[in-house]
């Protein structure tokens, strides 16, 4: 159990990632991708108890692509990587470590794994799910910043779901 992501619990998604192949169809531009990997997490995330949102604002300036936010508080951040060049050429992840209790990388099983580091977790997935491939480890927040990042998220997600009423 790595903060309330329970990394043991086996859900169909999870075999199904033994069986996947990947699509390389040149339709499926860098944005299409980085959408359908962001769907994929977000499932996982509801599976798993969390409250995600996309593209969580953050204090400093940067969004990170995926929070998830669970029952005792603890967040999660998970960066999307579509592809070698979009993980090369954005350098900025580390920027949002002091802002979650976990990280983690977030690409299609196809992507080549030894690009990331290993110091942080690493998630596989697709449109229809996703399974964590090696779990984050935990740098818990200190509670001034929990409070000041939790009332972000909770404002953010208050915005957006008036926005779709």
């Amino acid at each position: 159990m790595f903060l309330g992501l329970d990394v043991t619990r086996v859900s169909p998604f999870h075999e199904q990632m033994q069986n996947v192949t990947t699509n390389t169809d040149p339709v499926f531009s860098r944005p299409d991708q980085t959408q359908l990997l962001t769907r994929g997490v977000m499932r996982m995330f509801i599976d798993l108890g969390h409250s995600p949102i996309a593209e969580f604002k953050l204090a400093n300036g940067r969004r990170a692509d995926v929070a998830g936010l669970d029952r005792k508080g603890h967040l999660t951040i998970v960066e999307i990587k579509s592809c070698r060049a979009d993980f090369e050429s954005d350098q900025k992840w580390p920027d949002y470590i002091e802002f979650c209790d976990q990280f983690y990388f977030a690409v299609d099983p196809s992507f080549p794994t030894d690009l990331l580091p290993l110091s942080e977790g690493l998630i596989f997935a697709d449109a229809y799910g996703a399974t964590i491939h090696r779990p984050s480890g935990i740098r818990p927040m200190v509670a001034a910043r929990r409070k000041a990042v939790t009332l972000r998220f909770a404002r953010q997600a208050a915005l957006r779901a008036l926005a779709t009423e």
